[in-house]
Formats: C-alpha cells, sequence, structure tokens
C-alpha cells in the first residue's frame, strides 16, 4: 500500500501562472499564419526557450537567433520574445491558486515548487504574485542550471528538502514532466483544468479543497 501523501510539488507557469508567448504573438502579429508557424516551430522553439531555463543568458540567446536568422522580418520578434516577456506573463490562475491556498490552510501538507524558469525572469514573477512565497522551497531549473525532465532536477528536490517521493504528489500541465516525475516514484497528475486537478486530488485522498 503506497504512503499517505504528506508533500505536494507544484510546477508554477500553466498550473499556478498564466504565462503564454501568445499573448505577445497573437494572430495579428504576424503578416500571415505561415510565418508565425515557421517562427515557433524553426525560431523561436519550445526547446530553445528551455535553454533560457535551464541558465543560459536571455541576451545571449536573443544575439545567437539575431545570427541565425538574419532577415530583418524576424528582427522585431526575436526582440520581442524576451523583451515583452512581462507581457507574456498574463497573471494566476485564480481557480488553481484557490485550491493551493484552502490546501495551505489545512497545514497537513509541504508544499514545493519545482518549476522551469529562467533566473533572470523568475524574480519578476517573485514580486508580481504572493502565492509564490507560500511554499516550503523552491526549486527553479534556471538557478539550478539544470531542469524537467532531467532526473537530476527531481533528485536535486528530493535531497534539497528531505523529500520521500513515495509520498508526494506532483502536478504539472506537460506530460512529460510528470512521466519524468513518475519514473523516480512520485504520483503523477498531469494538469488539465482547476476542476480535473480537484477530481484528481479527491482519488488520492487529498480533502478540503
Amino acid at each position: 500500500m503506497s504512503p499517505a501523501i504528506d508533500t505536494i510539488v507544484w510546477d508554477l507557469g500553466g498550473v499556478l501562472v498564466d504565462w503564454s508567448p501568445l499573448f505577445v504573438y497573437h494572430p495579428e502579429y504576424f503578416t500571415s499564419a505561415d510565418d508565425r508557424d515557421y517562427f515557433f516551430s524553426h525560431i523561436c522553439t519550445q526547446d530553445w526557450n528551455e535553454q533560457q531555463d535551464a541558465g543560459y543568458s536571455l541576451q545571449q540567446a536573443t544575439d545567437d537567433k539575431l545570427a541565425a536568422f538574419p532577415d530583418s522580418k524576424w528582427e522585431q520578434p526575436i526582440r520581442d520574445f524576451y523583451g515583452r516577456w512581462t507581457d507574456m506573463l498574463r497573471g494566476p490562475l485564480p481557480e488553481t491558486v484557490d485550491i493551493f491556498r484552502r490546501l495551505k490552510a489545512q497545514q497537513q501538507y509541504k508544499f514545493f515548487a519545482l518549476t522551469n524558469w529562467s533566473a533572470e525572469t523568475f524574480p519578476i514573477a517573485l514580486a508580481r504574485f504572493d502565492f509564490l512565497h507560500w511554499f516550503d522551497g523552491r526549486l527553479v531549473s534556471g538557478q539550478e542550471g539544470t531542469r524537467k525532465p532531467f532526473p537530476e532536477f527531481y533528485q536535486l528536490l528530493f535531497s534539497r528538502y528531505q523529500v520521500n517521493p513515495t509520498s508526494a504528489v506532483f502536478i504539472d500541465d506537460n506530460l512529460r514532466n510528470v512521466k519524468a516525475g513518475e519514473a523516480l516514484g512520485l504520483r503523477g497528475i498531469h494538469f488539465q483544468s482547476a476542476s480535473q486537478l480537484k477530481t484528481e486530488l479527491n482519488l488520492l485522498g487529498i480533502t478540503g479543497h
């Protein structure tokens, strides 16, 4: 029988924080849908952004892309990815934050954040959102030089905060990251909505949210 859950590990972006490049690169931003698709599939890709989440300089990453794609039509979109990063940070996801608040009030669980986030931009979120200070500990990939889904990032959480993975649940909107956590013994919830999260928590015996 699995141990009772005493620890809840949260991803941030897409779970508690509403962040998306689409808040900047809205449908009218590019002159065509083809340009938009090319930009995200070949230039400022998710894999590229995750390099900065793991500690690579935002300025150097921007300069690298400008050199690799010298066509003038890409210059402003490339610069805007980090130049307008604060516009991508829309705000909290209130229904999920409310779940966190109610669980925190029970004083029954430990709470940790395990987030892929640039060390250069995380302080902006930390200053904006009070709930980021509710955790018993945070691991920010850009500060640690590694990120999800690499096992060493999860292992760092376990060792630094004495987290027993078999008594912890991990919530992330990226299924790849959930699977990586499960491979190390965490019980995972692939976050899709606040209502779905409540249902999944209830199934694990976590109530009162």
